[in-house]
């Protein structure tokens, strides 16, 4: 063997070696190319009834039917939605904050076509998560509809801070907790990451602005549809 072919096969071996080891292409701490079991996606359909999901649980369970009709339901499927406290008063008891990545699990999350989208809760809230218009699929792996479609779907409920937690109290973020489809309004994010101009708010995937009021019709004219992203927590 000469020298060129001794130094192609040496190559050729590293190369078997590091893909063996998990030290090659797609590893790291990049989002890299492994796939898995879908563990996320956004809603192909809202409650019908605009922001009033019947609750987190509502919700929750409207991503546990979706996810099952796929063939994912041997997972536990949550709503990433949060809810702020409500404070007691003379006829109820305190009701404490519900923070959207405290209730999705551990991660890591896959989209239906098996392409990760964040290893753990905090690569998922920082600028090196794989969330963008070609990531978020429905439950059956379609794409959802963004601000260069035709109607422009982008708008995700979540009712949170960009880190994922709820906001204070003060101000309706959540339609009631999720239970109302007249007054209030709801905190957004743009799952496309695109919007009207290019600041921050415009390109977040969970905290965009809020939506012009609870109803099907509000959440549709500020771009809309009622959907919400869902997460295994298992």
């Amino acid at each position: 063997m000469n020298t060129k072919h001794f130094v192609l096969a040496a190559s050729a071996a590293s190369l078997l070696v590091a893909c063996a080891s998990g030290t090659g292409f797609g590893s790291g701490s990049g989002m890299g190319s492994s796939t898995g079991p879908m563990g996320f996606f956004a809603t192909s359909v809202g409650s019908g009834k605009g922001a009033d999901l019947g609750g987190i649980a509502g919700a929750d369970a409207h991503c546990q039917r979706l996810a099952t009709a796929a063939g994912a339901g041997s997972r536990t499927w949550r709503a990433y939605l949060s809810t702020p406290n409500v404070a007691q008063t003379p006829t109820t008891q305190p009701v404490a904050a519900v923070h959207a990545r405290d209730r999705i699990g551990a991660g890591p999350w896959y989209n239906a076509k098996g392409v990760l989208v964040a290893r753990n809760v905090d690569q998922l809230h920082a600028s090196g998560n794989n969330v963008n218009k070609e990531t978020v699929l429905d439950e059956r792996g379609n794409p959802i509809k963004g601000r260069s479609d035709t109607p422009n779907e982008h708008d995700m409920l979540t009712g949170s801070r960009a880190d994922g937690t709820a906001f204070a109290p003060q101000t309706d973020t959540t339609c009631k907790a999720w239970t109302s489809s007249s007054d209030g309004s709801a905190i957004v994010g743009h799952h496309d990451l695109s919007g009207p101009t290019n600041d921050n708010w415009a390109k977040s995937w969970n905290f965009s602005h809020q939506s012009a009021g609870c109803s099907q019709e509000a959440l549709v004219r500020t771009g809309g549809a009622g959907k919400f992203y869902c997460f295994a927590a298992n």
